[in-house]
């Protein structure tokens, strides 16, 4: 068997307020050999944030060049801003013999598929569409128009869920963080094609609880919240 190591893409996809953010830094510290895709955006900074470290900021002129010269495994457009991933990085993850973990929305999530089939996707739920909400208020989102408009997009973000490979409820920080390492780590023991330890086939056996298949029945629930319930009076 070649020793060649083959860079594993993980998309994760999320409702903004999922907490995939968090998600995403938590397992960045846990799993070693995992680099992070930083998205290019045209959209303006906003608080503390850097360049180079939430985003990459450029102009919607450098955003066309950058697309133009075919330099993006992905880009789309959402709430009037440009978002890509640059193909760099999965050619220095294939350098270093690193995964490469993508934070991207599911417009990206199905492009990526398409030119990486490969790829591991995993989507980010809230437990309902009150908690969604609740989130968006609790990290400073006041203004009703932009949660409105918020909540309506995730109601429709979330039903592309059966577009991915695993589902990820994030009830609990800590035991999402848990779930998620377990996803990471499972598909390169999976891939690895040898006879797994008893700890392994655990690890395993937990991401595997975590399929598609076998949590649609829990998702229904929370579908039906964001179907039904409409965005609550701030109190």
């Amino acid at each position: 068997m070649s020793t060649l190591h083959k860079t594993i893409v993980y998309i994760i996809s999320a409702p903004s307020g999922s907490g995939k953010s968090t998600l995403v830094n938590e397992i960045l510290k846990a799993v070693p050999g995992l680099d992070f895709s930083i998205s290019y955006t045209t959209r303006p900074v906003r608080g503390s944030e850097r360049n180079g470290k939430q985003y990459h900021f450029v102009t919607r002129e450098e955003f066309k060049r950058m697309v133009d010269a075919d330099e993006f495994l992905e880009h789309a457009e959402f709430d009037g801003n440009c978002y890509g991933t640059a193909r760099r990085f999965l050619t220095e993850a294939d350098q270093k013999g690193t995964d490469l973990l993508l934070d991207i929305d599911v417009q990206g999530a199905a492009q990526i598929h398409g030119k990486l089939p490969d790829a591991v996707s995993i989507f980010v739920l809230p437990p309902d569409k009150r908690t969604l909400e609740w989130r968006l208020r609790k990290r400073g989102e006041n203004d009703e128009q932009t949660i409105r408009r918020r909540l309506e997009t995730a109601s429709r973000e979330i039903e592309e869920y059966d577009r991915y490979n695993f589902v990820l409820v994030n009830d609990k920080l800590e035991k999402s963080i848990e779930r998620l390492e377990a996803i990471v780590l499972s598909e390169r023991l999976r891939r690895e094609g040898r006879i797994l330890s008893d700890r392994e086939s655990a690890i395993v056996e937990r991401a595997e609880r975590l399929r598609l298949a076998n949590l649609k029945e829990k998702v229904q629930p929370i579908l039906a919240s964001f179907r039904t319930m409409a965005p609550s009076a701030r109190s």
